[in-house]
């Protein structure tokens, strides 16, 4: 029997949502009342009675029915669905409300001869009053009187109606209780069902324990649901709290009660209340469901027991079981154990849906596998069309997937947007491009998502005019943005360093009456911190206060590297000190401004940072590691290693970072037995893993010629079973080829090839060098030979040295093939041209050394002492005095000051001109007395004898 009801009396409140229950059929008498009639006319002038409105109905089982049957009907109401049938013929239903009838005593008094109701209500969620009625969301109630209604004389007494004032239209009228949500009870005697327990009252009934309110949260399932939620939510005893709904529940009900547990411990608890009570079927969707919870809280165990339980129970999973299964698995980064699941569907000859091919594509493309996303979509497209034509009998039309050819499918919107994503994502912006195309050829309209999604993949690609394509072709198709379109486009045109056009997008977002949101604000603040936009920055901030937005730590941190930028220290200390003092900053922000203030050479602020740190308890290994940098930048070395040394006084223990960092920074301010100290701890501690921290002490030592102490660290080094890299094999040849031992180096060299590893370009030159140094021809052209084979090619000083190394010999021809070389590629530098000048100078070959001596001053090559005297010692020995001053007096103008070797070649100028020996052992006695003097007597001395050659001068020559 299905049954509706929807009429009022207005003496017995009466509303029943529906009831369904398998019984004969019953006669149902539904006559407005006498009394209804009259009130109606006296409130309706026509007479006529609403249909719109719920009427009240008394219900009279078995109409034509013998006695016998209707005790037998009676009592099938009275059991299905809670239903109660009460002695006066009045119904009452968990699925619905209604009120008992009441009598004189109960009720209603004879006040002046009219019948006045004694609990009259006032609820907040009441809508309208009609003929004395009151409609609410859940019935009708009879309209509160007010005081001056409520209270009469009585026996010449004052009686109170009780007017009662609730919060959720929770409300008792002829002692039955209303609630919004369509649940009704008759209340119980406190005195009866009130026991104590545990020195206070408690309710032996479950709904006595129930807080009902006017809740947002489950107010859109309506019904009775809300009231079911609320109870499980409150009461912790399932058998009490699903107690009045026991066998009435629905399946759609048991779906919404699990879907809405956050526990999964909850959730588990009532699923295994639903299957002790045999009358609760439970369907695949409902294993779904928990499976779901399961997959979120981890519990791979119970989703292997629920899997196997289902099997037992013969519950065939269906297409969003395994899409459930895929996606909880690989969201808890068990992608393997996701593909599994993927596999045993396919085993099981079950095509994926289109949410579950969303899903593994999403596994895919959180994964960086944008490849296999597309080659898996591409085998569902191929899959999902033969069935498809299986069913239809002919081919489908829709999307392509790119690459694939036939017959293609029809996809949802938000499938093309998690496509369009994916080929963005992989940088296939062509192929992102056509899935676009193809969605509007379909006649799918592009959703905001839809747009925003390629926005980002065009901005990212750097195709900023295609951005404001899109945005275009959104405003012509009336596709609205939202907040996150102008975040995209106000990060992404900041990132391009477009930042007016960036603040532009913001003033327009604010314009479309859009509310900007926190990342909308820190996107635009931290781009204006680091540009150092301080004005527009401050205001962006008051922005944030006003509406209490917080500012994350990363924009924090960047803020006051913006006001030391800008040279406003107290301000960033100023900054600083408003987060540090809300006591929010993580230890990692602390960490950041330390930084930035050591950065800068802020010392005494990076100091403050790390004190306000420390007084807040926060300190860890970071922040020492940050503020041993900070000492390092400003060359406070004591300092450093007192900071370091006092980690164990805060309960912490350096880390490898905290030892590479003092090492190094020690090494490179030339304090290589700090160091090494700092060393032989780390590896006490255990913390070498490498030879870095032992190369970087060894190259200290070498570099303040400490040798020995290299070595020794070195054989150190190889006792604790730390192999040596090409590195530090490369740092102790270098040294012992400045030093020109051929013997150590070679050692070296062959320990290094025995371990394995191979010479690179660094070691092949030092060989060169110091094979160039002791004048080993043969062994530097095999070296020299072996740098070739090498990508980077020949180096400028390798081939300088085999240049020097061929001059000293007077072998033109082979130090003129590698000069050639080197001006070809562009390499050639000063020191090149002056070692050809002398080769060119110690053969006699004048003219080409001549030449090579004005193209170095041509290419502004003369730069250093060593060039100038090769050119004024050609100049001298060839006769060019004229070219001689000219040099001279410019090697003064570029301040570069003379020494012997200088004004030998001069002596030799002023002999060859015929100015007597004595006269020149005069200059040279001034200048050695008064340099700065003597140097201007050289000067007039020189210009007064070379003024006066005649035009037939050597300096005629080549002219």
């Amino acid at each position: 029997m299905y049954v509706k009801f929807q009429y009022v009396d207005t003496s017995n409140c009466f509303h029943i949502l529906n009831s369904t229950k398998p019984t004969p059929s019953i006669g149902i008498s539904i006559l407005p009342t006498k009394k209804y009639k009259e009130q109606n006319k006296l409130n309706n002038p026509n007479g006529r009675i609403e249909k719109s409105k719920n009427l009240g109905v008394k219900f009279r089982p078995g109409v034509g029915y013998g006695n016998d049957v209707k005790e037998k009907l009676d009592y099938q109401i009275g059991k299905s669905s809670h239903t109660r049938v009460w002695k006066n013929g009045v119904l009452k239903t968990q699925n619905g409300f209604l009120s008992k009838p009441v009598d004189k005593t109960e009720s209603e008094e004879k006040i002046d001869g009219q019948s006045s109701s004694s609990n009259g209500v006032q609820t907040k969620c009441s809508t309208t009053w009609r003929n004395d009625v009151k409609e609410t969301q859940n019935g009708f109630l009879r309209k509160p009187v007010d005081r001056t209604e409520s209270e009469e004389k009585i026996d010449g007494k004052l009686s109170s109606v009780n007017v009662v004032q609730t919060n959720c239209s929770t409300k008792w009228c002829n002692d039955v209780k209303e609630i919004q949500n369509d649940v009704f009870r008759k209340p119980v005697d406190r005195t009866e069902n009130k026991k104590k327990v545990g020195g206070q009252l408690s309710s032996g009934n479950a709904m006595e324990k129930v807080q009902t309110k006017c809740s947002k949260k489950w107010a859109r399932y309506g019904g009775c649901i809300p009231v079911m939620l609320e109870a499980l939510e409150t009461v912790s005893n399932l058998d009490e709290a699903l107690k009045p709904w026991e066998k009435s529940l629905t399946k759609k009900e048991r779906t919404i009660i699990l879907k809405e547990q956050v526990q999964w411990q909850r959730a588990m608890e009532i699923f295994e209340w639903f299957k002790r009570r045999g009358c609760h079927e439970l369907n695949v969707i409902h294993y779904n469901i928990v499976l779901r919870i399961l997959g979120k809280s981890q519990r791979w165990d119970e989703i292997e027991r629920l899997w196997g339980e289902m099997r037992e129970r013969r519950v065939e999973p269906i297409n969003s079981t395994y899409g459930t299964l895929i996606d909880v698995y690989s969201k808890g980064g068990r992608r393997d154990q996701a593909m599994e699941w993927l596999k045993l569907m396919n085993e099981r000859g079950m095509v994926p849906d289109e949410v579950t091919m969303g899903i593994v594509v999403q596994m895919y493309k959180m994964a960086g596998e944008f490849k296999k996303a597309e080659e898996f979509l591409k085998k569902w497209s191929l899959c999902k069309c033969q069935v498809e034509e299986r069913v239809n009998g002919g081919p489908r039309s829709g999307i392509r997937v790119n690459g694939s050819s036939g017959s293609s499918v029809c996809l949802s919107s938000h499938t093309y947007n998690n496509l369009i994503d994916t080929y963005g994502k992989a940088g296939q912006v062509k192929e992102a491009y056509e899935t676009f195309h193809q969605m509007l050829r379909e006649g799918i309209l592009p959703t905001t998502v839809t747009f925003n999604t390629m926005i980002h993949m065009c901005g990212n690609n750097g195709r900023m005019e295609e951005v404001a394509s899109l945005m275009r072709k959104m405003e012509g198709l009336q596709c609205h943005p939202d907040t996150r379109t102008y975040n995209i486009l106000i990060s992404l045109h900041a990132k391009h360093d477009n930042i007016e056009m960036a603040a532009s997008y913001f003033k327009i977002m604010k314009d479309a009456s859009l509310e900007p949101d926190a990342v909308t604000y820190r996107t635009l603040l931290y781009a204006f911190s680091i540009r150092n936009m301080v004005s527009e920055a401050e205001k962006l901030i008051l922005e944030m206060d006003k509406k209490d937005l917080q500012i994350d730590e990363f924009t924090q941190s960047a803020l006051t590297r913006m006001y030391l930028e800008a040279g406003m220290v107290e301000m960033s200390w100023s900054w600083f000190q408003r987060f540090h003092l809300a006591g929010k900053m993580s230890s990692e922000c602390y960490s950041a401004n330390i930084d930035a203030y050591g950065e800068r050479g802020h010392i005494s602020e990076a100091e403050g940072a790390f004190n306000c740190c420390s007084e807040g308890k926060r300190l860890t290994v970071l922040e020492f590691n940050v503020m041993i940098k900070a000492y390092g930048i400003s060359k406070k070395y004591n300092e450093a290693c007192y900071l370091f040394d006092s980690m164990e006084k805060h309960g912490l223990s350096p880390d490898k970072c905290s030892y590479s960092s003092l090492i190094q920074m020690l090494a490179g301010a030339d304090l290589p037995l700090k160091a090494a100290s700092y060393v032989r701890e780390m590896q006490e501690a255990g913390l070498v893993d490498d030879c870095i921290p032992y190369c970087a002490v060894i190259s200290s030592f070498v570099k303040v010629g400490q040798l020995e102490m290299a070595v020794s660290l070195f054989d150190e080094m190889i006792a604790f079973g730390i192999k040596p890299d090409v590195v530090v094999y490369g740092v102790l040849i270098n040294a012992f080829a400045d030093m020109g031992s051929v013997k150590d180096a070679t050692k070296y060299l062959v320990e290094m090839r025995n371990s394995g590893l191979e010479a690179n370009a660094v070691i092949y030159t030092s060989l060169i060098k110091l094979y160039t140094k002791v004048g080993y021809l043969r062994e530097a052209q095999e070296t020299y030979k072996m740098l070739q084979s090498f990508e980077d090619g020949l180096d400028v000083y390798s081939s300088n040295c085999m240049i020097d190394l061929y001059s000293e010999r007077s072998m033109v021809k082979q130090a003129e093939e590698i000069f050639e070389h080197l001006k070809k590629k562009g390499n050639a530098n000063e020191f090149s041209y002056a070692m050809m000048l002398c080769m060119y100078r110690r053969n006699g070959m004048f003219k080409e050394a001549i030449q090579n001596a004005r193209k170095m001053k041509e290419l502004g090559l003369l730069t250093d002492l060593l060039s100038y005297n090769n050119v004024l010692g050609l100049c001298a020995t060839d006769g060019r005095y004229k070219e001689a001053l000219a040099t001279y007096k410019e090697m003064l103008s570029s301040a570069i000051q003379p020494d012997d070797s200088t004004f030998k070649s001069l002596g030799i100028v002023l002999l060859k001109c015929g100015v007597p020996k004595e006269a020149i052992s005069k200059l040279e006695s001034m200048r050695k007395k008064d340099p700065q003097s003597g140097v201007q007597e050289w000067t007039s001395a020189l210009s007064s004898v070379i003024g006066v050659l005649d035009t037939d001068s050597p300096d005629s020559k080549d002219a």
